[in-house]
């Protein structure tokens, strides 16, 4: 068993990185994920990786598009408005099929909002975020040793796939101290990258490219991704549920608001309720058919996010019309207390006449 540290997340999946054999790390100073930007300033010379403090977001995910294209395991992070100016460059790594992985330390907006910790940028994540029809994996930690196995996770995502995959972090997450454990991962079952440009030697020459001017050329090309995309739905969606069996009051949240709804399951099944959690690992693919199986007994679905509502759109499409979907949503940079979530469940005990049991 490996040992033990005491870790805030933007170091712990910077470490992660380097454990997942990252050697090129890409990136732009932004609050709050600046310790990334430091940590692997040090780690990546000591590693024999590439460090790049770039000029701009825009220059750091073209710096990822380069060493992906040539093989090699790359990462870029930044924050709710650096990752805006990063979506065209996702698009383009997307249609070129290559892996990347991309971590969101989510920041208050819109525009550039504030410092505080957020989760508004989930449309932009699980909806693409640029232009054309292409998709992202995304993760979806809620501790610091989950950042570290996600990071880890993303890695082996991307290769398997050839895709970008982009894990979403709030600002909680990103700054709070944990302790974890970061091993080399055991050594996945991932195809070989004879698609990438090596300089030929001795083999037809490999080409990369998402200008695709053929009549057709590219409808098959966008064929050909979506059933990739249908593949990793039926393969990739991942949750966690937490005594949801036979919860009449169902909390769905994903990273620090888990936590919190965590807690208040607790307490409340302390008290002879049913409360339970339904937390979506992945928010793409999002784990629909787990949710709806969760969701089938109970009066009511709380959706609990940093945001405006968000999340609660992919509920509302899971569930459907006749399901009692409400919202607890909290946006502009602000932590989600337990005290409002606790009103918010009292709220909705007294409406429905819940009784102990």
């Amino acid at each position: 068993m490996a040992e033990k540290h005491l870790m805030c997340g933007n170091e712990a999946l910077s470490e992660a990185a380097v454990a997942a054999g990252c050697r090129c790390y890409f990136g732009y100073p932004i609050t709050p994920q600046n310790e990334v930007t430091a940590y692997m300033s040090r780690r990546m010379p000591e590693v024999g990786g590439q460090f790049v403090q770039s000029e701009s977001e825009l220059a750091a995910i073209n710096m990822v598009f380069g060493a992906a294209v040539v093989g090699a395991r790359a990462i870029t992070t930044s924050s709710s408005p650096g990752i805006s100016l990063m979506q065209e460059g996702i698009s383009y790594i997307a249609a070129n099929e290559l892996p990347a992985v991309i971590v969101n330390v989510m920041r208050g907006g819109p525009g550039l909002g504030n410092i505080g910790p957020s989760q508004a940028d989930y449309f932009q994540a699980t909806r693409g975020g640029g232009h054309g029809d292409y998709r992202t994996i995304v993760l979806t930690p809620a501790s610091v040793q989950e950042i570290v196995d996600h990071v880890i996770l993303a890695f082996d995502l991307a290769d398997r796939y050839r895709n970008p995959v982009l894990i979403l972090i709030d600002g909680v997450l990103g700054q709070m101290v944990e302790p974890v454990e970061i091993a080399p991962p055991p050594a996945a079952d991932l195809p070989a990258k004879d698609w990438a440009l090596t300089g030929c030697k001795g083999r037809p020459p490999n080409k990369s490219r998402s200008l695709i001017l053929g009549e057709n050329e590219l409808l098959e090309m966008n064929r050909r991704l979506q059933e990739k995309y249908r593949a990793i739905e039926a393969a990739e969606a991942r949750h966690e549920a937490v005594d949801a069996a036979d919860a009449e009051i169902l909390l769905v949240a994903y990273g620090s608001p888990a936590r919190t709804c965590r807690s208040v399951v607790r307490k409340y099944r302390e008290r002879g309720y049913r409360i339970g959690l339904f937390r979506p690992v992945t928010a793409w693919p999002f784990p629909s058919a787990a949710l709806a199986e969760c969701a089938k007994g109970a009066s009511a679905v709380l959706v609990v996010e940093m945001s405006a509502g968000q999340l609660v759109e992919d509920v509302r499409l899971t569930l459907g019309p006749a399901a009692n979907v409400l919202l607890l949503g909290k946006p502009g940079g602000e932590v989600i207390q337990a005290g409002e979530l606790e009103a918010e469940i009292d709220r909705i005990i007294g409406l429905h006449k819940m009784k102990r049991r």
